[in-house]
């Protein structure tokens, strides 16, 4: 049962792990090719990392450049960074791909919020996962006569305890994120 709700614990805390990772790619204010790094391009019918793809570079603070291994796949890059969610118009020289990063605007500051609150919603549904998993074992545990009744009730309140706790983790590295975005 302790070995259950240490799991449930590493893999919470490894949720907002991610999560600080995820928040350190949104751009606040330089261009860095973080924000292209998880960017996956349609390269002849598979679907693979931008970086294996091509070389990154942020040159100056407003710009990111793009130089493709095969130019055949030049396309395919653009489109994927027009279609992705990041706001970004790719420019295609024939060679390179420049993307100009543009000044944060409030609507554009807003708009990264939305992006910051959605990620971390999809983070706080997989902390709840792993609650949901953790319980479940717990209910087979008891269903199987390996836990009483009582045991049964203390190992799920600490689940919840554990779910609480970095939930709460993960809400305040997002009203740090979102007020770092915020500052002008």
């Amino acid at each position: 049962m302790n070995e259950e709700i240490e799991l449930a614990q590493m893999e919470m805390e490894e949720a907002v792990n991610a999560f600080r990772n995820e928040l350190a790619r949104v751009r606040t204010g330089r261009a860095s090719t973080a924000l292209l790094e998880n960017l996956h391009v349609n390269y002849y019918g598979t679907r693979t990392p931008l970086r294996q793809l091509a070389g990154l570079a942020a040159p100056e603070a407003r710009l990111l450049v793009i130089t493709p291994y095969d130019k055949g796949a030049m396309a395919e890059i653009e489109k994927a960074i027009q279609t992705s969610d990041l706001g970004l118009n790719p420019m295609n020289d024939g060679k390179i791909i420049r993307i100009p990063i543009p000044e944060l605007n409030e609507e554009r500051r807003k708009e990264l919020v939305r992006h910051i609150r959605k990620t971390a919603e999809e983070f706080r549904v997989s902390i709840r996962n792993h609650r949901r998993d953790a319980n479940d074992k717990f209910k087979q545990m008891h269903k199987d006569k390996q836990l009483t009744d009582d045991d049964f009730r203390a190992a799920e309140a600490k689940v919840q305890q554990h779910t609480t706790e970095y939930i709460e983790k993960l809400d305040k590295i997002l009203t740090a994120k979102e007020a770092e975005i915020m500052e002008v």
